[in-house]
Order: C-alpha cells, then structure tokens, then sequence
C-alpha cells in the first residue's frame, strides 16, 4: 500500500491531528495508555523566502499534549514534548524550547489542599511530568538502535545502590525521553512498537517520489491500521503534495546553509590556527634577535674591555648593565 512519507513535516502534523490516531501513536511510543489528549501549543512557523518561488512557511514540527494516562493505582495528567528534527543543529533548539517548557504554567495542576491563612483558597499548584519524545531524521553519536529510552535512575550516592523512589520531587524535575532514530529502523521488526514506525523505513521509498512509501499493510497490528489509513489521505491529497515538493525545496535550502556554515567554521579555524603558528614564529624570531643583539653586545665588551676602555665606557657604548660588564671582566 502507498501512503505518504511522514518524515515531511507536513504528512507527520496531518498524522499527529488527529486525536485517535496521536492516542494510538503516542500511547505505542511511551508504553502507557493515554485514555485523554488534548493538544497545546504547535510550533510557530518560520518565514523563509525563496528566490524562485513565493515566500512560503516551513512549519518546524514541535507538538506540545497534555496527556491523562492509566496507572496501576488509577490516573495521572502528563506534558508531552513532541519534537522532529532535520538538521543536527536543531539539538541547540530542543534545549532552549525544553527549558521553556518547564517554565510554561500550561505544564502545572492544582488540587485541593487544608485552607490556612497563607493558603485561604486551599488550592496547591503542582509541577506536572514531561515527557520528551524526539524523531532524528540523521546519524548521531547514539547507540545504533531505532527507538532508545531514557529514563532518570535514583541511587544512593555511596554505594550505588538503584533506589525505587518516585514522587512529587523526582518526577517534577526529571522527566523521561524518549529517542526514534529514523535511519534504525529496518527491515527487521522486534516488536510491536517496531512494527508501528516502519511507517517510517526510508528503505520502502518508491522509485516515482520519495515523498511516497510502499509497505505492506498487512505486516501492521490492527489497532496501528488507523495510523496507515491516515498516511494514506495525505497522500491521495494533491495540496499537501505541492506542500512536501515545497519543504523539499527549504530543507534543502536550510542543508545548504549549514554545510556552508560548517565550511565557514572550518575555515575560520584553520585560519587561527595560522595565525597562532604565525605569531608563536614571530616570537621565537623575536627572542632570537634579542638573543643575538644580547650576544653582540657582550662580544663588543669584551672587546672594548680588552683595549682597556673603562667600564664605565663599555656601559654607555653597550646599553649593557655594570653587573653584566662585570661577568665579563
């Protein structure tokens, strides 16, 4: 079956659109059933101007949710942290939009507390547990592995042991990660999770468009069925395959920006590089000239001296001290 390549940004947001479907997706990532999802903040779009064609948005995907998840003892409210990243230097970004993260107020719960004189409403906000999830669209120093989790460990600082503590604490000001490396995933699929983001396997491209992925939808669990039939509409959808051959065109731009970044820095640092070796050259030439004029004087005194010219002479023809006119006597 042919859908849509949801590595464009555009198929990946039409995707995540839909409530059911981010349910499914997202639930399938992270390992927990999220039972509510209500979308947040999407991330601005960036103006980019092109010179052959109209100006036209690049939408950066960054998605923010807020997620009710089923536990054990019942539920809980999380933030989720949604980001795909085209070029190595978005990582910078992902830190920056993390930190605001943490900041949001959107990203806090109230619950209801004693009423006392400080607090007379008896309403205690509450910091709310992020998730982090982020699709890599290139090779990075990571163990080779399609979907890698991270997840914060607390150990007692003297003997290492691994404690199992959680709370209020440890989850508002740790949060878990999870890391989707899309050049791992293959044509093997170990699980179920795997078997989900082969909507992604680059290595099903079509010989026509690499906007468009052949798999075999028959290989999918049913409940990700959902996921492929949506693909499927962003493909056969004529606007939204202008908008992929558009991003084409601006991500190869933004490529092109960095590679010519990268050679500027190279050569920025060849260049102090050069001009280190040049000045380190200049003062060893230096302090051989020194050298060389110090030797000349005192073979000059010395001379001097040896016709019998007073030392007081020797000092003011020489520039060298009494001490120094001394040594040579």
């Amino acid at each position: 079956m042919h859908i849509a390549n949801p590595i464009y940004d555009v198929a990946f947001k039409y995707l995540l659109e839909d409530n059911k479907v981010a349910k499914i997706f997202l639930s399938a990532i992270i390992g927990e059933t999220i039972t509510e999802l209500e979308f947040g903040a999407q991330e601005r779009t960036l103006e980019i101007e092109q010179k052959s064609k109209e100006g036209a948005p690049l939408t950066v995907c960054r998605f923010d949710f807020s997620a009710k998840v089923q536990t054990d003892t019942g539920f809980k409210t999380i933030g989720i942290e949604l980001q795909k990243a085209k070029l190595q230097s978005d990582i910078m970004r992902f830190r920056r939009y993390l930190g605001l993260h943490y900041q949001d107020k959107a990203n806090t719960y109230s619950v209801n507390r004693k009423k006392t004189k400080k607090n007379p409403d008896g309403i205690q906000e509450k910091a709310r547990q992020i998730y982090c999830i982020y699709f890599l669209e290139y090779g990075m120093d990571l163990p080779a592995r399609p979907v890698l989790k991270v997840n914060y460990k607390v150990e007692d600082a003297y003997n290492g042991e691994e404690l199992s503590a959680k709370g209020e604490f440890i989850e508002g000001l740790n949060h878990r990660s999870w890391i989707v490396q899309i050049n791992q995933l293959k044509k093997k699929r170990r699980n179920d999770l795997e078997k989900l983001l082969a909507v992604f396997d680059q290595s099903t491209m079509t010989d026509s468009s690499r906007h468009i992925l052949d798999v075999d939808d028959e290989t999918f669990p049913e409940e990700y069925k959902e996921i492929i039939r949506r693909l499927r509409k962003v493909m056969e959808d004529p606007k939204k395959r202008r908008e992929m051959e558009l991003e084409d065109d601006i991500v190869n731009e933004l490529k092109a920006m960095e590679r010519r970044a990268e050679v500027a820095e190279a050569k920025a640092k060849n260049a102090e590089e050069k001009a280190k070796n040049a000045e380190e050259k200049a003062k060893n030439a230096e302090a051989k000239a020194k050298n060389a004029e110090a030797k000349a004087k005192i073979e000059l005194a010395h001379k001097l001296l040896k016709r019998g010219i007073s030392k007081e002479e020797v000092m003011d023809m020489t520039d060298l001290s009494i001490e120094e006119i001394e040594k040579i006597i």
